[in-house]
């Protein structure tokens, strides 16, 4: 509109004075004493005036007229003269209103020009745009109304609502054609954690009165440009206007609005409190309401590497020194955008500030609930990286239980015993677990794992398992075996007997002794007992009547008899005392039966011992006799191998026996040793006095030992029949002829004939 000035400017008179200094004025222009500031004018309502300075060309007192206010908003040249009250709508542009000398009042909001005139009581909007109050001697107070430009107040009162022509004297100006604003709605207050408007306070606006200005008018202050009381400034206890621009001659601009995060304001805990439950959210949200980029990146960047460490859960979790990193992070981040939100300025909508802290508070529960479900899952794994673990215990006990199969359980027994160890460790120590299930299967298995050689019918090597299986409630718990270890009862019994009856048939029968008495002290009512004791029995018959069989190893069958007859003496559980009898007549009969095999096998020295074994053992049988003569024979085969070609007699033979008289010509005692239609052994004593011949005394012609008197020498007298006879001369007591000691003959003896002969022994070369 032609005529409006720029809103960032006051619109000046032509003749008005710079505002930071008083006008000139002649005498005439003297004021009147002002009132008196201590008390309320009289007639007034009781409200302070502001004192302003009077501008030129005003008039002397506030008797004179003043022109007409302009309504809020309103654009309105002066109102000349005095007296008359003018009036234009809010928002309008019109001429000045004429009229008496009424006071004049601009509405809050109004945009006019200074009214000219007298200085009576003006009153213009706070924020107004105007000059100051009434120049004249009376007192000016501006009421303004938030954010109107109002003209200077003269004398007169006037009100412009809208845009027409100025109204008459003492009348309001009509709204016909006048431009209408919308009327404001009711501001809505920030929140709690919001910051006022350029350092404004929180509240309702001073009520207005004389010399007061609505929070975040255009207008003037209502204080003197020298601060103190009725100059231009704020009155005491009284904010400066806040308003979109400039407020009037006086008043500096107001400072742009804090970009989101800067500080500078006063303090907002819970503002502070809601940025930092949005960094907890773990997303650095506080960050981002801040618009603090770089560390809501950090954030990211941290939560990112979060969950690629912890995701997918496993067994193991997330490092500790991983988890107290991160949780330090969240609270200096939390503590950092405190600090930052605490005096930031943060424009929220309506709907934002309601719903602000209950969303942080709820974003903050997406990481809790997150981390408890990340938790469960990760008790989850833990627990199945458990059950695997103990399973994969399992499948290695299960394993070594079968890399004992067909290996000797002495060598397998130690894997046996830590698989069992750990059947026991699972079904003890981790009752619930799929494993500690699986045991009693295991269990299962290992019993016959360890007992196939029974099924192999493996009897002796299955003795060692089934002894273990059996001794196992010893060692481990009775309720994890339940009934297992009963079903071993019959099978070790039978193992016993059968190990025990099949070492019967050799000589290496101290096994079957063990295995019989082991079956009769653990088992002694079984019928494996009954079995064992028939086993024996049969078997010594059996080997006895061997012992006559000459087609059979007497020998060997002799000793197999001789085991049995052990058997049957120290099996003491078994009934066995008429078996050990037929077992020591087989025996005698075998020892003999082996000496007279020996004899006929030319195993003449075996023979000696058999028979002499015989002799010794049993000095009562009845063919001890036989037993000596077939030693002394084999004594003389051994030198004279022709001596054995016939096994000496049982028996002695009649008919006429002829003398030989056998004396001793030597220093030592002799034995003389013969066989023929009789065998025997006569002993000569040493002869006194006698010496050994050499050898060469033997080759003189005409040798004769025992030359001397007959008395000198021992003798013995044998009779024998006739017949040949081998002859052997050996030291007395020397076993055995060795070399030098022994001399070999032959003689025949005769019937009807008397024979002597003389033993001596020689030295020296043979």
């Amino acid at each position: 509109m032609a005529g409006e000035e720029p809103n960032d400017a006051r619109p000046r008179q032509d003749a008005e004075a710079p505002q930071d200094a008083r006008p000139d004025r002649g005498p005439q222009d003297a004021p009147p004493p002002g009132p008196d500031l201590a008390k309320p004018p009289s007639g007034g309502t009781g409200e302070t005036i502001m004192m302003r300075p009077r501008r030129a060309g005003d008039g002397g007192t506030n008797a004179a007229g003043s022109g007409a206010g302009g309504a809020a908003g309103a654009f309105g040249p002066p109102a000349p003269g005095d007296g008359g009250t003018g009036s234009a709508p809010a928002g309008a542009s019109g001429s000045p209103a004429t009229g008496g000398p009424t006071p004049g009042r601009g509405a809050a909001g109004a945009f006019g020009p200074p009214a000219p005139g007298g200085g009576g009581t003006g009153q213009v909007p706070a924020g107004g745009f105007g000059p100051p109050p009434g120049a004249g001697d009376g007192p000016g107070a501006t009421v303004g109304d938030a954010g109107g430009f109002g003209a200077p107040a003269g004398s007169g009162t006037g009100s412009a609502p809208g845009v027409g022509a100025p109204a008459a004297a003492g009348t309001d100006a009509s709204a016909t054609g006048s431009f209408r604003l919308p009327a404001p709605g009711p501001a809505q207050g920030p929140a709690p954690w919001e910051a006022p408007q350029n350092g404004g306070s929180h509240g309702a606006t001073a009520a207005a009165g004389p010399g007061a200005t609505s929070g975040g008018g255009f207008g003037p202050p209502t204080e003197g440009y020298g601060g103190g009381y009725g100059g231009y400034g704020p009155a005491p206890g009284q904010a400066p206007a806040v308003a979109p621009g400039w407020a009037g001659a006086g008043t500096l601009p107001p400072p742009p609005t804090a970009p989101p995060g800067g500080g500078g304001g006063e303090a907002r805990p819970l503002q502070a409190a809601l940025i930092a439950l949005l960094n907890l959210s773990c997303l650095g949200l506080g960050y981002v309401v801040l618009r603090q980029w770089l560390f809501a990146a950090l954030c990211w960047a941290a939560t990112a590497g979060l969950l690629v460490t912890a995701l997918p859960a496993d067994a193991d979790g997330v490092p500790q020194g991983v988890l107290v990193g991160y949780v330090a992070f969240l609270l200096a981040a939390a503590a950092d955008g405190a600090r930052r939100g605490l005096r930031a300025r943060i424009a929220f909508g309506a709907t934002v500030r309601r719903l602000a802290l209950p969303l942080a508070v709820l974003l903050l529960a997406a990481p809790v609930g997150g981390a408890v479900a990340w938790a469960g899952a990760h008790e989850d794994a833990r627990e199945e990286a458990r059950q695997q673990a103990l399973l994969a215990r399992l499948a290695d006990a299960d394993a070594l239980v079968k890399s004992g199969a067909g290996t000797d359980f002495a060598t397998a027994e130690p894997s046996y015993r830590r698989a069992l160890t750990t059947y026991q460790e699972l079904a003890r120590d981790h009752a619930g677990s799929r494993a500690a299930k699986l045991v009693p299967a295991s269990l299962d298995a290992y019993y016959q794992a360890v007992s196939a050689p029974y099924d192999e019918k493996k009897y002796c090597a299955a003795i060692l398992p089934l002894k273990h299986l059996r001794s196992l409630p010893g060692t481990v718990d009775k309720a994890l075996l339940g009934d297992r270890p009963a079903g071993t009862d019959e099978p070790l019994a039978h193992s016993l007997y059968e190990c025990g009856a099949g070492a019967l048939s050799g000589t290496a029968t101290a096994a079957a002794t063990d295995h019989f008495n082991d079956l009769t002290a653990t088992f002694p009512q079984s019928p494996y007992v009954g079995k064992a004791t028939t086993a024996v029995r049969d078997a010594i018959r059996a080997k006895a009547a061997a012992v006559a069989d000459t087609s059979v190893d007497r020998c060997a069958t002799t000793e197999e008899l001789r085991a049995l007859r052990t058997v049957a003496t120290g099996a003491t559980g078994l009934s066995l005392a008429g078996a050990r009898a037929d077992a020591d007549r087989g025996v005698r009969k075998g020892v003999f039966a082996c000496g007279t095999d020996q004899f006929g096998d030319e195993e003449f020295t075996k023979a000696v011992e058999t028979m002499n074994q015989y002799v010794k053992d049993y000095p009562d049988g009845e063919s001890v006799d036989h037993a000596r003569s077939i030693a002394i024979a084999a004594q003389i085969a051994a030198e004279e191998p022709e001596a054995g070609k016939k096994l000496p007699p049982a028996t002695v033979p009649g008919g006429a026996r002829m003398t030989m008289v056998v004396s001793n010509d030597a220093d030592d005692e002799v034995e003389l040793l013969y066989t023929g239609p009789v065998t025997g052994k006569i002993t000569l004593k040493a002869c006194g006095g006698c010496r050994s011949y050499e050898r060469l005394d033997t080759l003189r012609p005409g040798f004769k030992p025992c030359s001397g008197p007959s008395s000198k020498y021992p003798k013995v007298t044998i009779q024998l029949p006739a017949g040949k006879y081998h002859l052997l001369q050996k030291r007395a007591g020397t076993g055995f002829s060795t070399a030098g000691d022994t001399k070999s003959s032959k003689a025949t003896i005769e019937p009807g004939y008397s024979y002597t002969n003389c033993l001596y022994v020689t030295k020296g070369l043979y």
